[in-house]
């Protein structure tokens, strides 16, 4: 029988990968990482090390630990994930914090988040501004359910999800901001053939041949859900924010900006709807 010390060792040569192997470890023994350093040289049972083994496996063919253990942390929630939904990533928080510093934290605003997936970005901000409003669409109703369970979870009641594309569900709504982290990649791109990617909703990753279709869509949209003054904020690939800003401009958004993500990469663009 071998000790947890050595399990972790074999699988993190397996993937190349210490962080991968932590995180399948601890999925399995259903134990914080702390406890883990703490029992390092506890036995592991021959049930556990075959359910290890197998959960290493399917990282070592490129599935992702997200969909392997069903989880994965955004803001300050850990939500539900599933292969009908696109994994939340650190560079999104970006989106969540631009957000909040142009939502009154008192004064009751309405918000819409536009292809929600896990709901990730909607329940942040619900969550940090509790007099918000937000509603979520999708096109997806596998995507929208793991949203719903993921509200439940948190117990977050200040948002509700709407099944459609981008506006088509919000009819002549209004709102204070509109939030969207929409497919940007360009349909052609090859790593969406190669690692993670792989396995993630194409349908949430591609955008036709410059990978700016559903930007397009949303920015040229936008003007009519939203108030005077309200924001539309957008995340996009690395090297589209000169192309999103002149979109912006070109539809007649006011104080157009792009801001960079931790890596000083462009990664979300947004402007102000004027006041007529």
């Amino acid at each position: 029988m071998r000790d947890i010390r050595d399990a972790l060792a074999t699988a993190t040569h397996r993937l190349g990968d210490r962080v991968d192997a932590e995180m399948l470890l601890i999925h399995v023994l259903d134990k914080p990482r702390s406890w883990l350093i703490a029992h390092a040289s506890d036995e592991l049972s021959s049930e556990l090390a075959v359910a290890y083994a197998a959960l290493v496996a399917r990282r070592a063919t490129g599935e992702p630990v997200a969909y392997i253990t069903g989880h994965r942390g955004f803001w300050s929630l850990d939500l539900e994930v599933t292969p009908a939904t696109l994994i939340p990533r650190p560079e999104t928080e970006l989106l969540v914090e631009l957000a909040l510093e142009r939502l009154p934290r008192e004064t009751p605003s309405k918000v819409a988040d536009l292809g929600t997936g896990s709901g990730a970005i909607a329940l942040a901000i619900a969550r940090e501004r509790p007099a918000a409003q937000v509603v979520a669409t999708d096109v997806s109703v596998e995507a929208l359910a793991v949203a719903q369970r993921n509200a439940d979870r948190h117990r977050i009641r200040n948002v509700s999800f709407m099944k459609g594309a981008w506006f088509i569900p919000l009819a002549d709504q209004r709102f204070d901001m509109i939030l969207s982290n929409p497919p940007y990649i360009e349909s052609a791109d090859p790593h969406l053939t190669q690692g993670d990617l792989r396995f993630e909703p194409l349908s949430a990753l591609a955008a036709g041949q410059d990978g700016l279709d559903d930007i397009r869509r949303i920015v040229g949209d936008a003007k009519h859900h939203l108030t005077t003054r309200g924001w539309l904020l957008i995340e996009h690939g690395w090297n589209q924010g000169e192309a999103v800003r002149m979109l912006l401009r070109n539809v007649g958004f006011a104080d157009v900006f792009t801001a960079r993500d931790i890596e000083q990469r462009e990664r979300v663009s947004a402007g102000c709807w004027p006041s007529s």
